[in-house]
């Protein structure tokens, strides 16, 4: 596995983008728009290549939160060889499955399992 980001939940994405890339210097690398409606923006650090994942979610999304601090981390993004392999293990082993694998909404081959505190790591 390679720890690959860590993307969080944003109330306003441009107003987000704005202060990650004019005050912190992250760098736009992609962005894209959810089955949901949900829009997300991957930033990099390009002297240390971190990334970041800003996610914003309309208020009829099944993930759409209040935004509390609690509900800030979205989820971290591991770089696996094989998902779905990975996803078996780690579920065989006793990892909760946060998201059910499917590709019904154009996620095929990314899969979702919580940690101990229930947060969710994205195997891709």
């Amino acid at each position: 596995m390679v720890l690959r980001y860590f993307g969080i939940r944003v109330s306003d994405l441009d107003k987000s983008v704005k202060f990650y890339t004019e005050k912190l210097g992250l760098k736009l690398k992609r962005k894209g728009t959810m089955y949901h409606g949900g829009k997300w923006v991957l930033l990099e650090d390009p002297r240390s290549h971190q990334r970041l994942e800003l996610n914003w979610y309309p208020e009829e999304s099944p993930y759409s939160t209040s935004l509390e601090p609690e509900d800030r981390l979205d989820h971290i993004g591991f770089k696996v060889q094989n998902p779905a392999a990975t996803f078996k293990r780690l579920t065989s082993q006793g990892a909760t499955p946060a998201l059910a694998p499917s590709d019904k909404h154009g996620v095929k081959g990314i899969y979702y399992v919580e940690d101990p505190d229930g947060n969710w790591l994205e195997l891709f």
